[in-house]
């Protein structure tokens, strides 16, 4: 991916979110030409010179400071997921990412033990991309035969865009959709040069116009924690809370996992689900 595009982009939708009411600026309603705020405007509120703003902004940030990029997310008024692909894109350290983005993730034999010994809790593993690289019983039968699947199909943002199964297990889709194409947009200014990840962008451009239309946007966020709507072809609806965790000794590797309110009517749904086994939910999820 073209980094100088990618921050250039960047910047330029994030000054487009901001009005000037939102930075305590005059506002001159009808004839302002551009949509937020003025290069002018913003860097007078990062307190760096407009030439120097408008370099940054074409995508010339090799030699920028971490002071004015810390300037430059304060004006924008950037949270700190923002800011952190901020950094990424101005400053890159290609040759660690380069190496990173060429290895192969691996999933400890450990953490294979420790997902089915969590069972009846679904757990997925996911690494860098989205890509879905272990799993476990009730995974499999909450979410989708992931063993079924091409290994190069296991990646949970082609799930969400291309499996016509997704758009009905998840009951508030358009939520799950923003939320995966953040969390690929923040993995994309990470590792610029992953060859599987540049390539998964273009597919998924290529064949949904409703992923173009957010990859667009530039939103960026982290996988964190929540609450999933689904709607299971076996069990009906589910509101599960689902949490992701970090491994320490690979930050692009994280395990989520999904649990119902004890007492819950998704709870019982879950414990039915479970009593059902994978093979039934994989059927029904086919049909």
């Amino acid at each position: 991916m073209d980094q100088r595009a990618e921050l250039s982009e960047f910047l330029r939708s994030r000054r487009a979110r901001l009005k000037p009411a939102d930075v305590g600026l005059p506002d001159f309603g009808r004839y302002r030409r551009v949509p937020g705020l003025r290069r002018e405007e913003l860097a007078q509120l990062a307190g760096v010179s407009v030439a120097y703003y408008t370099r940054l902004e074409q995508g010339n940030g090799q030699n920028v400071s971490s002071e004015v990029l810390d300037s430059i997310a304060r004006a924008l008024r950037l949270s700190e997921t923002e800011r952190a692909h901020l950094t990424h894109l101005a400053k890159p350290k290609a040759k660690k990412r380069r190496a990173a983005a060429a290895r192969p993730q691996q999933v400890r034999p450990q953490v294979r033990q420790l997902i089915d010994a969590m069972d009846p809790v679904p757990a997925v593993v996911l690494g860098r991309g989205l890509d879905i690289l272990a799993w476990n019983r009730m995974a499999r039968a909450l979410l989708g035969d992931f063993a079924a699947w091409e290994p190069q199909e296991r990646n949970m943002a082609r799930h969400v865009f291309l499996d016509d199964n997704a758009r009905s297990l998840y009951r508030d889709w358009e939520c799950k959709a923003v939320e995966v194409v953040s969390v690929l947009r923040l993995c994309a200014g990470c590792y610029p040069d992953d060859l599987r990840l540049s390539g998964l962008v273009g597919e998924l451009s290529v064949k949904s116009e409703e992923f173009r239309s957010l990859w667009a946007a530039h939103t960026v966020a982290d996988k964190g924690h929540g609450v999933k709507r689904l709607n299971h072809p076996l069990v009906g609806d589910l509101d599960l809370a689902h949490e992701t965790l970090q491994f320490p000794d690979d930050h692009d590797l994280s395990l989520v996992t999904y649990h119902a309110e004890p007492g819950s009517r998704s709870a019982e749904s879950l414990r039915l689900l479970s009593d059902w086994g994978v093979e039934e939910a994989a059927d029904a999820g086919t049909r």
